[in-house]
């Protein structure tokens, strides 16, 4: 079988050249395009060969017409034997309009972004191998939607079937199918990794794939995951924030010496049940919370994030996220990023509300977008004149019926070997850890689901896996997840089977 598919894939390389380039945003785009090249990397001790395969393949309408050409990624290991039945993953990342890159170079692919331990950049840029890596275990295919990265709209397209949160699942589900048909993948178990707003999207493809192209997938996994749909306004979104307060004080020694003096993880799940049990009843009230329990809510709450009770008071016991990255550090001068509280800020003045930068995300683009343009060219051959887009142009987008929380719940309920794995980093303050739990909770209100689902928090942000140590554990964790969902896959799919619910 893998033979067959790399004379395929060496055929569509030789007709590349052939093909007549469509004129695209001033440069030349190969809708239809493969290049393979073949390497060798060391992951957890052990050496792997594998191809990397990098391209373009086509969007086809319901009329059979090309309106657009995604860009991929696709590592395939080729040390092992024909026989031997590879898990696929497909990884996306968000934005909306987020290349894959991030993910990419930065957590599962077998080269990684050259950066120090902690996630920041250093020069000169580049790429190094990944030795945590998970293409030990699972074949990869990183996309890039339409109008990311290198995938563009082919000319006349209309930009209404793309730009929406059930618009890019449907033609995204449509792509997965072809090219799961190509790969002559139809067999092999297969995952759907998301981040941030990619959460968003894999959600919605678990229960798509199987609805509309009848393709039944053994896991999914959502790292720092969006909302998905599940209500959460008004006061409960107030309070969720709260525990991610409490770890970015904790990080940058805020907090009071009797909380300060002991672990993080040791003191978040106290937070937590203070969230829960006395914050959100507190917020419900409103303007009718007594002056003393609202004082005394205001003390409690200044003790958890490192702030004070009457700058606590000022902001309605509501302060935003924007709010306490500018006022945590104003005493130092500083800010802290809003994706991840470890990186520092330098804002034009100190006052203020807000602060003039993320300097978290300043510091990723600062590294990331060298590495991917010098990588696709020097290392995979990609030959293009288009530009790479860290943010591509994908506005406006529809946000209206996302439903994806529960699509993905009926994907679960419908698939017994479906299994959920939920990654969020402490110190991410663009989608919190405490607000990812929640989202897992009440994606599955009856609790029918929950030994179907894990929860792992690391001590770093929205990209955990900058931090190299996370970078090892995440992972890990992954590669535990996918055997766990395929220990499941050995026996028949249905409930009340050996012991099951």
């Amino acid at each position: 079988m893998r033979r067959l598919r790399s004379l395929l894939l060496a055929l569509i390389a030789l007709q590349a050249p052939l093909a007549s380039p469509v004129l695209a945003q001033d440069a030349r785009l190969p809708v239809d395009t493969i290049v393979t090249t073949s390497h060798e990397v060391t992951i957890r001790g052990e050496r792997v060969a594998y191809d990397a395969h990098t391209g373009f393949m086509p969007v086809i309408d319901a009329d059979g017409e090309t309106t657009a050409a995604l860009h991929f990624t696709f590592y395939e290991r080729t040390d092992l034997p024909e026989s031997e039945m590879r898990p696929l993953t497909f990884s996306f990342n968000g934005g909306p309009g987020s290349g894959s890159l991030w993910m990419h170079l930065g957590y599962t692919g077998p080269r990684q972004l050259r950066i120090d331990d902690e996630g920041y950049p250093v020069m000169p840029y580049g790429v190094r191998d990944n030795p945590h890596s998970i293409l030990d275990v699972t074949d990869i295919v990183f996309v890039n939607p339409v109008n990311v990265g290198y995938s563009r709209m082919l000319p006349g397209a209309d930009r209404t079937d793309f730009f929406g949160v059930n618009e890019d699942i449907r033609y995204l589900s449509d792509w997965i199918r072809l090219f799961v048909t190509r790969m002559e993948r139809w067999p092999n178990p297969k995952f759907l990794i998301g981040e941030s707003y990619g959460t968003t999207r894999v959600s919605g493809l678990a229960r798509e794939l199987q609805g509309s192209e009848w393709m039944y997938l053994n896991g999914v996994v959502l790292v720092s995951p969006t909302g998905l749909g599940v209500q959460r306004g008004g006061p409960v979104d107030d309070a969720l924030a709260l525990p991610n307060y409490t770890a970015t004080a904790w990080y940058h020694d805020a907090l009071e010496p009797s909380l300060q003096s002991r672990d993080l993880e040791e003191i978040l799940p106290e937070v937590e049940a203070w969230t829960l049990d006395t914050l959100l009843p507190a917020l419900a009230k409103g303007g009718s919370l007594e002056e003393s329990e609202r004082q005394s809510i205001a003390e409690e709450f200044g003790r958890w994030s490192g702030t004070d009770p009457q700058w606590v008071m000022d902001h309605n016991l509501r302060p935003s996220v924007g709010q306490f990255r500018k006022e945590l550090l104003r005493d130092r001068g500083m800010t802290v990023g809003r994706l991840d509280a470890r990186y520092q800020g330098l804002d034009g003045m100190n006052a203020g509300q807000g602060y003039d930068y993320d300097p978290a995300l300043s510091a990723w683009n600062h590294a990331f977008s060298p590495a991917i343009n010098e990588y696709m060219r020097s290392e995979l051959g990609l030959s293009v004149d288009l530009q790479y887009y860290l943010f591509g142009p994908v506005g406006p987008w529809n946000r209206s019926g996302d439903d994806t929380g529960e699509n993905l719940r009926r994907a679960m309920a419908e698939n017994p070997y479906l299994h959920l794995f939920v990654q969020a980093g402490y110190y991410d303050g663009g989608t919190d850890y405490f607000s990812a739990k929640y989202t897992m909770w009440n994606l599955d209100e009856r609790g029918a689901l929950q030994d179907r689902m894990w929860f792992k928090g690391y001590r770093s942000g929205h990209m955990m896996y900058l931090r190299m140590e996370d970078l090892e554990s995440s992972n890990q964790d992954i590669r535990d997840f996918i055997s766990w969902s395929m220990e499941r896959a050995e026996t028949p799919a249905g409930y009340g089977i050996g012991g099951e619910r």
